[in-house]
């Protein structure tokens, strides 16, 4: 009973502490009677008088003060008396060498369980030393997706009969599995400030294999065939963290990190969102109020059919120079803005490069088909946050700067293009329901010295549906322009490149105008049921007409509706279900370049994390 006292007392507080509402909480542990030395005179401690204390505590009548009890000496008295000063109730602390010695105790290993207090394959004890942890996550990432998308044919490699037109079968299946092993070595103690030295590497195992209906859609070999198997392992970390020092008594810090690390330079991945080799300056001041960045990256070439890093070929001539500041609270509580300067730097004028599938990359076939080099400048604004019960995240860029010879023209030209978006929405109960716009600048002339179609240098949005939506999952093939898609896979933008991760911007493009709607809904706290309806246009479309050299193409892309079902069924991120729908419903513009085409596309997504 003595140590059950003790436990409560020590979790109270130490010596020569008052408790208002000690009798409370402690009481029913406490004995009848507490002991003293029966040679010694009768403590006014003793019973009745610290016994009654108690159960005054106990039995209080409503409208009386609670007894104040005092621990003086190790030893519960009222506040009228003072104990024996030999009594020692607690005795002495006994020392633990270290607190893994006390987790070890309540908590066996366990190396299956992600959750467990005391698991070392995730950072739950050192590995070695002090502070020198380690920490896995693995993570199974499958998906099955069966798609409807206009399927460009020639006249040379169609072996179907009367099919001798630009656009063929356009049903295809993919599969797609990616392992990833996330490896972190770390040191330090991380709950207050960033480790003093990490080192992460994450490799991915890849396998796709992916069905069309028609051949040359997958290989530029028409005898390749329909289906096309392929494995790829790439790396998209391999980093060393250094924590320069600590700037303030709050742990704002300066950290630089060197490898090929992940980075995004606005909230939602418009323009930079990818993991590429480079070195970064970070930290934070006044109190983590403001945060800032400025990196260097050079871009790594990637696998055509995983979209992995490939380290295994040289860099690209491609520089990405980046500074940023993030403003917590700035202009509203709750609203984080940020300012930043990103500058491109590409020198590929000259190099040929054709994908792994034989299809010519850099230059797109595209226009004159010449490569280039160009220099562009972003200056950004971007915003995240909620105003009230306003939920709100904004971007805007203005880009501008020069390339050796346009897309139509064999001169340079002057790079002038916008960008926008806004999402809005509001939460009520279970259900949020939002509204979103966005506008991309699109190039009026593709035969002057100006290029006014924005594009970014590695978009991947999560915006108005992210990857649920057709057009932003899907890249949809210009038939007759070579090559080169409208948009590229989980992108928004109508760039009309041959990819996001071997071509190069496009700045004479026809540009994009979205206006959507959408909703989730949390039906419980494991499933939730999401649903979006986008309208798009194009900005302008004198590049597509002069692409296609077809007249009177209308602006009109169509309507984009979406639905996605999530289930989580541990609630926790370790199971993750996803199926997904989307059909494009044509409009008049989509109609001039594909003919009476359906599109559309359905997703299964199963997620395992460790």
């Amino acid at each position: 009973m003595s140590v059950m006292i003790s436990n409560c007392l020590a979790a109270l507080g130490r010596r020569q502490h008052s408790y208002a509402l000690l009798g409370l909480l402690c009481l029913p542990l406490a004995p009848p009677s507490l002991a003293h030395d029966p040679e010694a005179a009768p403590s006014p401690c003793a019973r009745p008088a610290a016994d009654e204390a108690l159960r005054q505590v106990l039995r209080r009548r409503p409208g009386h003060p609670i007894p104040v009890l005092r621990y003086e000496d190790d030893f519960i008295c009222d506040d009228k008396h003072i104990p024996p000063a030999n009594y020692n109730l607690l005795g002495d602390p006994i020392p633990v060498p270290d607190r893994w010695r006390i987790v070890d105790s309540f908590y066996p290993e366990n190396l299956y369980d992600p959750y467990n207090n005391n698991n070392p394959l995730k950072g739950d004890k050192p590995i070695w030393g002090e502070d020198w942890f380690f920490s896995i996550t693995a993570i199974s990432d499958s998906v099955f997706e069966p798609r409807r998308i206009p399927t460009p044919v020639g006249n040379a490699s169609t072996d179907r009969p009367n099919s001798l037109d630009l656009i063929g079968q356009g049903n295809q299946f993919l599969f797609n599995h990616n392992l990833i092993l996330e490896n972190v070595v770390y040191k330090g103690d991380t709950v207050f400030r960033p480790p003093d030295y990490e080192v992460r590497f994450t490799p991915v195992i890849n396998y796709n294999e992916t069905h069309v209906d028609e051949v040359g859609a997958l290989k530029a070999n028409p005898g390749a065939g329909r289906t096309r198997r392929e494995t790829f392992v790439g790396v998209q970390a391999l980093f060393l963290d250094v924590h320069l020092r600590n700037v303030s008594d709050r742990y704002d810090f300066d950290s630089v990190r060197v490898g090929i690390q992940p980075f995004q330079t606005d909230f939602r991945g418009f323009l930079f969102q990818d993991q590429q080799f480079g070195v970064r300056l970070f930290g934070t001041r006044d109190n983590n109020i403001f945060q800032y960045n400025l990196a260097w990256f050079r871009r790594l070439e990637k696998d055509t059919n995983s979209g992995l890093n490939d380290i295994g070929q040289a860099l690209r001539d491609d520089d990405v120079y980046v500074a940023n500041l993030y403003w917590q609270d700035f202009l509203k509580l709750g609203f984080v803005s940020q300012a930043t300067i990103v500058h491109n730097r590409n020198r590929e004028k000259g190099q040929i490069t054709f994908d792994d599938n034989n299809f010519i990359a850099r230059p797109a076939s595209l226009g004159l088909e010449r490569s280039r080099n160009y220099d562009v400048t972003y200056i950004g604004y971007n915003g995240d946050g909620h105003i009230d019960r306003l939920n709100l995240t904004a971007s805007f860029y203005y880009a501008f700067g020069e390339e050796s010879n346009g897309t139509f023209v064999n001169a340079s030209t002057d790079i002038s293009a916008f960008f926008a978006a806004i999402e809005a929405s509001m939460d009520f109960d279970w259900t949020r329901v939002r509204l979103s716009w966005l506008h991309g600048s699109g190039d009026d002339d593709p035969f002057d010295d100006k290029a006014e179609g924005f594009d970014a240098i590695f978009e991947n949005p999560v915006f108005a549906g992210a990857d649920t939506s057709f057009f932003i999952r899907q890249a949809v093939p210009l038939i007759g322009g070579g090559r080169v898609a409208l948009s590229t896979r989980n992108g928004i933008l109508n760039n009309l490149r041959s990819s996001k991760e071997l071509g190069q911007s496009n700045f004479t493009n026809p540009g994009i105008n979205l206006l959507g709607v959408g909703a989730d809904f949390d039906i419980t706290p494991t499933f939730r049921f999401s649903f979006n309806i986008n309208q798009l246009w194009f900005d302008t479309t004198e590049v597509l007409e002069a692409a296609r050299n077809q007249a009177e193409i209308d602006k009109d892309i169509g309507l984009d509706v979406s639905g996605a079902v999530i289930y989580r069924p541990l609630a926790t991120q370790n199971i993750v279900l996803r199926f997904s729908a989307a059909k494009l419903y044509p409009g008049q513009g989509y109609d001039d370049l594909f003919g009476d085409q359906s599109s559309h596309s359905v997703l299964a997504n199963l997620l395992l994390m460790y």
